[in-house]
């Protein structure tokens, strides 16, 4: 085990709720690296001078809301992906002292849709939602091979989401109210009404038996997008809990070269989460 305790942190703000610090300090155990992971939170006007301090003596960090965007900005280099996200979720200091910026948002999707057996190259994706989640796994998906459609309260807001990725592969924005059953193979909400006990507008027509079912956002229990879906008959399903440990697997490998046991995490913080 190495006796040297590298520092990384989270940012956000609010941050009292992260996980992050939990899932790093498992995979640390995991792997026989020696960190120390902190919840930092930073006021909003002030991100940027907190980032740049925190990196004085740090070495890599997390970034979640609201400052994904402004942490792309913040970066000496970027990813293909964080650049194609304009978003920034992991950050890594380079042996010159430069920050490099990643977003693995996009492949912890993707590894959870896999893991669970949900995706497959050349699925029809209707994605619910136009914001950052949205935005953060759409190249991704589409460099999996899958098209998507993606579908949002507000149009014009899927419009230029789709205008930003239409040069990465087949992806349109339709309406709420003009989506019609064409074969949709995945479902993924990445809205967050679940934190207010909603459900996206979705018709009901669209789900059936045959449709995988994913949603962004976790709880202790079903969420209410699930439940709403598995009462429409829907077989195959889960939640955004493996995409956050996912990612935080993928920012995990690029601070320290190893790859963690994501899935081992993933049922020990589903335990947790139910008891």
């Amino acid at each position: 085990m190495s006796s040297e305790v590298k520092a990384f942190a989270v940012f956000g703000n609010p941050i009292a709720h992260s996980k992050s610090p939990q899932i790093h300090t498992l995979f640390a155990h995991q792997t026989g690296i020696s960190l120390s992971y902190d919840r930092l939170l930073a006021p909003v006007e002030q991100f940027e001078h907190t980032l740049c301090t925190f990196f004085q003596t740090g070495v890599g960090a997390n970034v979640t809301t609201p400052f994904k965007e402004r942490a792309c900005i913040a970066m000496d280099a970027l990813s293909e992906r964080a650049e194609a996200a304009g978003a920034v979720n992991t950050i890594k200091k380079m042996d010159d002292g430069t920050l490099y910026g990643d977003n693995t948002d996009g492949i912890g999707l993707l590894s959870d849709l896999e893991q669970n057996s949900l995706i497959q190259p050349g699925f029809h994706v209707m994605l619910i939602g136009a914001g950052g989640a949205a935005r953060g796994v759409i190249q991704p998906l589409l460099a999996y091979g899958c098209s998507i459609t993606v579908t949002n309260r507000t149009q014009s807001r899927a419009e230029a989401l789709v205008k930003h990725f239409c040069d990465n592969g087949n992806i349109r924005a339709v309406p709420l109210n003009e989506l019609t059953d064409e074969g949709v193979d995945l479902i993924v909400n990445a809205t967050s009404s679940g934190i207010a006990g909603d459900v996206p507008a979705l018709p009901e027509f669209l789900v059936s038996r045959d449709v995988h079912c994913y949603d962004m956002f976790y709880a202790s229990g079903l969420t209410p997008f699930l439940k709403w879906c598995i009462g429409l008959g829907v077989r195959k399903y889960a939640d955004g809990l493996g995409m956050l440990v996912w990612q935080a697997a993928h920012a995990y490998k690029l601070w320290h070269g190893v790859l963690p046991d994501a899935a081992a995490v993933i049922q020990q913080m589903k335990r947790e989460l139910q008891s």
